[in-house]
């Protein structure tokens, strides 16, 4: 299931915009599955000195039903939600630039957080919880770090050399990664919203046009990504374990989402306050998957770092 921009009011706010979601056998791995969901659409690689980032003031859920159904109940019965939460912080607070030199990467294993990468002015860690049936949540993982942007050849040279710190083990099992990446998904958006004339059916449509190929609009943009690899007996009732992909218990339903906490106005000082429950902004992005239903896979490559041409409606 894939989302860019389309709903109106989450478009206003993109830290809170989920585009795709993928759930699979990971393929390295079949006792284990993967669950990405991504962030911050239709991001130019160029975008500097504010480069992309997670919400600080955002909660990024990913949520599990194993429930032997694809519908979303009311209740947190048969649930398992992943939470992630975003801290920024500066190391030089009076620098509006991204990184001060050559980033380099001083804690190989990223165990010191957001210190793991020199000279990254603008910094996150995050942290991960487990909440089981709407219970208590676990930590499984805290002070993770958030590797940079691919600003460019000076400033983030040799880019997957900053990938390998920011892939940490999560407590009772399992591995996380948050972060930029090259964006993977196809889409002709430019002709999709010309009033659906698809390139390849164009010549069907009014004002005909010659069939042409389909123009990837997301080719050279990136994607902020949160994935998980976790036990399959992590995600199922009671820890069953699937042996027959045919067996109900082995369907998983998976959507994710980006929430805001309500807002309150403090009578005293004036100043907004939070206040209540998180509440999602935008859409929820769905998906489902069974764990025996073979290696499917989304393929990221390395966050781009320079525009190629842009696709265009014009002559087209």
């Amino acid at each position: 299931m894939s989302s860019h921009r389309e709903a109106p009011e989450i478009s206003k706010d993109p830290v809170a915009d989920n585009t795709d979601v993928y759930a699979f056998v990971s393929p390295d791995d079949e006792s284990t599955v993967t669950l990405i969901a991504n962030f911050v659409p239709l991001q130019g690689p160029d975008g500097g000195p504010n480069f992309f980032a997670f919400g600080n003031d955002v909660l990024y859920e990913i949520h599990v039903y194993n429930n032997n159904s694809f519908t979303q109940t009311l209740d947190n019965a048969n649930k398992v939600t992943y939470q992630f939460r975003f801290t920024e912080s500066y190391a030089h607070p009076d620098s509006f630039l991204y990184n001060t030199g050559t980033v380099s990467v001083v804690s190989p294993d990223g165990s010191v957080g957001a210190d793991t990468y020199g000279n990254l002015n603008r910094r996150q860690v995050y942290s991960v919880h487990k909440v089981v049936n709407g219970g208590t949540p676990l930590l499984l993982g805290d002070n993770i770090p958030v590797p940079p942007c691919n600003v460019g050849i000076h400033s983030t040279p040799n880019y997957t050399q900053y990938v390998k710190p920011a892939i940490r083990s999560l407590s009772g099992g399992g591995t996380v990664f948050a972060g930029q990446r090259a964006e993977g998904f196809f889409a002709d958006l430019g002709a999709v919203f010309d009033l659906a004339d698809l390139r390849p059916l164009q010549f069907l449509h009014t004002g005909p046009l010659a069939p042409a190929f389909a123009s990837d609009s997301l080719q050279g943009l990136n994607i902020n990504t949160i994935a998980i690899r976790v036990p399959k007996s992590h995600l199922t009732t009671g820890g069953f374990v699937a042996n027959d992909y045919k067996d109900a218990r082995a369907t998983i339903g998976v959507y994710a989402s980006a929430s805001r906490q309500s807002r309150a106005f403090d009578m005293i000082t004036g100043l907004r306050v939070d206040a209540g429950a998180y509440r999602c902004p935008g859409w929820a992005i769905r998906c489902s998957t069974r764990f025996w239903s073979g290696s499917a896979r989304k393929t990221y490559g390395t966050p781009k770092r320079r525009w190629g041409t842009a696709p265009s409606r014009t002559g087209c």
